[in-house]
């Protein structure tokens, strides 16, 4: 080696050099200081100061020698910054505009926001005793098994048998932080690029953006509010082509509050199942249904289709804990091992806390979430009629979930205090502005012309925040 330093970097903190001088703690130090230099890191240290490398063939390197971040290196041909698969993601339009909302609100101004997904309770208290009780237990404060702890998955097993009749293993199920973990997991794990994912339109904004990034491609069936949102069989075989691999189905959906009957449940996965595809079906909103609807779970109306299905559920919606970010995939062994090998890479086990906590919620009965349920239903009606008294809105009563969807194409191209709006992304930002009421347009959910609500707060803002748009369109010529 000639006494010569002979930097070899694997990163920032993987810098390895190699010389005859003995690496002692300080000389290893100095090692690294360099191999930072060379990748436009920050040396430690004071500013303004260069480091000596001691021991032969070690020479000093000032910092006016370091590479900077912005330096061009000769006949190097300039990359992005950014990779394209990350790049072509779009941002979280309902977060987006709830973050919006709130900065609004951070300056005094009285805005009233329905674009956020989440119950307005609290936890129920019993959930958040369990919690302060494993946070003051030992154990909890290390690793946990990658995959979801071992109580929780057969506590998230009975649950499953006991609220849609379905029976599995818990070594079917992997605890995911929160169910959109659990979407992207259970796309990566059995999508391949070139398939094409069969996802019903309007969607929640999330599946299209994880279906890409898993190397999948989305293909949209859209429905409107003539047919209640829901979607036929023959719809779904016009867009079905060899590609096809996988069926999202959602119900309740988000975002416009439809379920599909059993019947049609039925019907859907048996087509799934004639042609070979796969099936996703989201359940975060079963227990949150209204009137005699009822909730039917695919793989128990099919079970011949259960070796290829993946269910995702999760504690957010039902018992009010969105932010303590506990989900879960159910399904197939192989498919859930192969999903688990991925998060043992990504994140590792979800918080011990938040899985105590969501043990004390499946695990219980469903008291405070029938109570949470009766203030929906009221306030779905109240918001059905409120935006139905508006012209040129056309809203269709949903039967689950937290959301209204109207149409509001009849507003659309009218003026309204000198603007003229001609998309429902134009509208929501003169609502926002003008009326100082949030909601999410629904470009966000692959169907222009409509607009989201969710009816998760509380019956006064509902009804004023309504109040003020009907009073601002009243406006419309």
């Amino acid at each position: 080696m000639g006494g010569k330093l002979r930097p070899t970097i694997a990163g920032p903190d993987e810098c390895r050099t190699l010389s005859r001088a003995p690496h002692t703690a300080r000389t290893f130090r100095r090692d690294r200081v360099y191999a930072l230099s060379l990748l436009g890191a920050k040396p430690p240290g004071p500013a303004g100061t260069h480091v000596e490398h001691s021991g032969p063939g070690h020479e000093s390197f000032p910092p006016e020698r370091a590479l900077r971040s912005h330096d061009k290196l000769e006949g190097m041909t300039e990359r992005p910054r950014i990779s394209a698969r990350i790049s072509a993601i779009s941002e979280s339009a309902t977060l987006a505009v709830d973050a919006k909302a709130k900065a609004m609100k951070a300056e005094g101004r009285p805005v009233i926001g329905f674009g956020a997904g989440e119950p307005d309770f609290p936890t129920p208290d019993y959930i958040v005793e369990a919690a302060v009780e494993a946070a003051r237990q030992p154990k909890n404060h290390r690793y946990s098994p990658a995959g979801g702890q071992p109580e929780l998955k057969k506590a998230i097993a009975e649950k499953t048998l006991r609220d849609s009749g379905y029976e599995v293993d818990p070594a079917q199920i992997l605890v995911t932080n929160g169910g959109k973990q659990a979407i992207y997991e259970a796309f990566a794990a059995i999508v391949d690029p070139g398939d094409e994912v069969i996802v019903v339109a309007p969607y929640w904004t999330t599946y299209p953006e994880s279906i890409k990034l898993a190397g999948g491609t989305p293909v949209f069936v859209t429905t409107d509010e003539s047919t209640g949102y829901l979607a036929s069989v023959e719809q779904l075989e016009a867009a079905r082509t060899d590609k096809t691999k996988v069926l999202v189905f959602v119900s309740p959906n988000n975002p416009t509050g439809a379920v599909y009957s059993r019947e049609q449940v039925r019907a859907i996965g048996e087509w799934a199942d004639r042609h070979g595809l796969w099936v996703l079906t989201d359940e975060i909103y079963e227990h949150l249904i209204y009137g005699d609807t009822e909730f039917s779970s695919l793989p128990v109306e099919v079970p011949q289709i259960a070796d290829r299905t993946l269910v995702v559920n999760g504690v957010a919606k039902t018992y009010a804990m969105t932010g303590w970010r506990v989900g879960w995939i159910i399904g197939p062994k192989d498919v859930i091992k192969a999903a688990s090998n991925l998060q043992s890479h990504a994140t590792s086990n979800v918080a011990n806390v938040s899985q105590a906590a969501a043990i004390a919620a499946v695990a219980g009965d469903l008291t405070a979430v029938a109570k949470m349920r009766e203030s929906f239903d009221r306030r779905r009606r109240t918001i059905v009629q409120m935006l139905n008294e508006i012209d040129g809105v056309v809203c269709p009563e949903p039967q689950g979930a937290f959301y209204a969807y109207p149409s509001v194409k009849g507003v659309l191209g009218r003026t309204v205090r000198g603007r003229t709006p001609q998309t429902s992304t134009e509208l929501a930002e003169l609502i926002l502005e003008e009326a100082e009421v949030a909601v999410v347009p629904g470009e966000a959910f692959g169907t222009p012309g409509y607009l989201r609500l969710s009816y998760a707060l509380s019956d006064e803002d509902l009804t004023e925040g309504v109040s003020r748009i009907q009073k601002l369109l009243a406006e419309a010529k």
